[in-house]
C-alpha cells in the first residue's frame, strides 16, 4: 500500500493514506491462480464439441476454453489458442513454486482432461498472485476516498466481488462519488 510520508504537495506535507484507510486496504484478501495459454499456427484444428467449459472435478484446473471458438473469431491467418485457468487451491498451493515445474503439472493435467490436443507452437504460464477478490474492502461499498483536495478515490472488485457486476458496481459507485465532488 503506497505512503508518501515526507512529500509535499503545494509545500504542504502530504499522506497518501492514513492508518484507518490502510488498514481497511490491507484486510481485503484476494484468491491465487495461474493461467496457462497454449497458442497454435494458423490452420491448427482443436477437435472438441466445445467452444469453453468449467471444471469440476480436477485439483489443478477449473476453466478450460477454446479462446477463437468463445470469441467466435475464425481466422485463416492467426491461429487457435487454448486458455487454462488453474483452481484457487492449486494456485495457493504452487504459489511460489519453479514456474516450469508449475507449468508441466497444468499439462500432465490438460492432457488428461484433453488428450486431443494437439502440440502447441508455443506457450505461456503467467501467475495471477491476486486473481479474485475472496473478502472486499470492509465498509467502502464501491470505492473508498483516500482526498478530497485533489480528489483522490480507488475502486474497483477489491471494493466489492469478482464478476462484471462487482466492476459495475464499483464503476458507478466511483461516478457517484466524483459526481458529489464536481
Amino acid at each position: 500500500i503506497p505512503s508518501a510520508e515526507g512529500a509535499e504537495l503545494h509545500g504542504e506535507p502530504f499522506v497518501l493514506i492514513n492508518e484507518s484507510q490502510k488498514q481497511q486496504l490491507e484486510s481485503a484478501s484476494y484468491s491465487s491462480r495461474y493461467a496457462l495459454v497454449l497458442f497454435y499456427e494458423a490452420g491448427t484444428q482443436i477437435d472438441v464439441p466445445w467452444a469453453a467449459q468449467y471444471i469440476t472435478d480436477n485439483p489443478c484446473i477449473r476453466f478450460i476454453s477454446i479462446d477463437n471458438k468463445k470469441r467466435n473469431i475464425e481466422s485463416s491467418e492467426i491461429g487457435p489458442s487454448v486458455v487454462v485457468h488453474t483452481t484457487v487451491t492449486f494456485g495457493s498451493e504452487h504459489l511460489d513454486s519453479d514456474p516450469a515445474e508449475v507449468q508441466q503439472l497444468i499439462l500432465s493435467h490438460l492432457e488428461r482432461i484433453v488428450p486431443s490436443l494437439p502440440k502447441p507452437a508455443s506457450i505461456k504460464c503467467h501467475k495471477w498472485r491476486y486473481s479474485q477478490v475472496t473478502k472486499a474492502v470492509p465498509n467502502c461499498p464501491g470505492q473508498m476516498i483516500l482526498h478530497t483536495q485533489p480528489l483522490l478515490i480507488c475502486g474497483g472488485d477489491g471494493f466489492t466481488h469478482s464478476n462484471f457486476d462487482g466492476c459495475i458496481d464499483s464503476a458507478m459507485s466511483l461516478a457517484e462519488a466524483v459526481k458529489s465532488h464536481l
